[in-house]
């Protein structure tokens, strides 16, 4: 039996999540203050999403610095698991605001009330650009981690947003027609919605041990069973450790048997084609694949 593991490094985001926590803070609560000044349904909205966001990074901040604590106890693998669980909890959260906000637009539609659309304007004309600088903070890590993949989208998605709440304040001026508030926060609850439907397949699917979408299960077969030496190979499986870390198992049929060189190089492999970083391998010198019990 051969195995290798890569050690949890605490990903270089503690700038980012700290920055763009205070500044949604911050922006929060100014939508609130100017929603209801305004009686906004729109701004609202907004600052429900936003304030939902803040939970968000908090989280994900969270669940990256349990991932990197070391292994110890019952926990064999550590905490790493959690920055899956965590992305679930925060689509989760993206739900219940979106269905808070669709009923504070039901209504505003059915009782319109009037809003003061140069406020709106402003106060998320000062969300965009909020938004666009936090959704830059997370840019770079988003191909390697789905929970910073999740800030970003959420970032990039209230930015658009806030600029829809722009357009409607204007609107509002423009024509004086009330319903044209509570109309864009539908159009925010869609948005929401798709960005977050597709965060929760991905991390449920992690959460259940799936392959990771990166990585062609074939691919990686094919790849190991043409390594000089293995005749062939079976129990392979390939699963998220962590939203960052995949791991391998698999039992190779080796007539001639091997040595630690073949194993220390096809694990440096794997890493570096697949981003596959924990491997573990059973050698077999004939096939014991009908007398497994976990091959079943």
């Amino acid at each position: 039996m051969a195995h290798s593991h890569e050690h949890n490094k605490h990903l270089p985001h503690n700038r980012a999540f700290l920055f763009g926590i205070i500044l949604n803070i911050a922006f929060v609560v100014i939508e609130v203050i100017f929603g209801l000044i305004a009686n906004s349904s729109a701004l609202l909205a907004d600052a429900g999403h936003n304030a939902s966001d803040v939970l968000g990074l908090l989280f994900a901040w969270t669940a990256i610095w349990l991932a990197s604590v070391k292994p110890k106890g019952k926990y064999t693998y550590g905490l790493r698991k959690t920055t899956i669980l965590v992305s679930i909890l925060n689509a989760l959260i993206l739900f219940g605001a979106a269905g808070a906000i669709l009923w504070d637009a039901v209504i505003k539609l059915q009782n319109p009330v009037p809003v003061a659309g140069n406020q709106i304007m402003l106060v998320a004309g000062i969300g965009v650009v909020i938004n666009t600088l936090t959704a830059l903070l997370f840019i770079k890590g988003q191909k390697e981690d789905l929970n910073i993949k999740g800030a970003f989208l959420h970032m990039a998605a209230d930015a658009g947003v806030s600029l829809g709440v722009v357009v409607a304040g204007l609107l509002i001026n423009l024509t004086g027609k009330l319903w044209i508030d509570p109309v864009v926060s539908f159009v925010i609850i869609a948005v929401i919605i798709r960005v977050t439907w597709r965060l929760f397949m991905d991390s449920l699917s992690l959460a259940l041990d799936a392959v990771p979408k990166n990585i062609d299960v074939e691919q990686v077969r094919n790849y190991i069973k043409s390594k000089d030496g293995v005749g062939s190979l079976h129990d392979l499986h390939i699963w998220a450790m962590s939203t960052t870390q995949t791991a391998l198992t698999a039992h190779l049929v080796m007539p001639l048997g091997y040595d630690d060189d073949f194993i220390s190089g096809l694990q440096k492999e794997l890493k570096e084609k697949f981003n596959i970083g924990h491997t573990t391998f059973q050698i077999e010198r004939k096939s014991l694949e009908e007398k497994c019990s976990t091959c079943r």
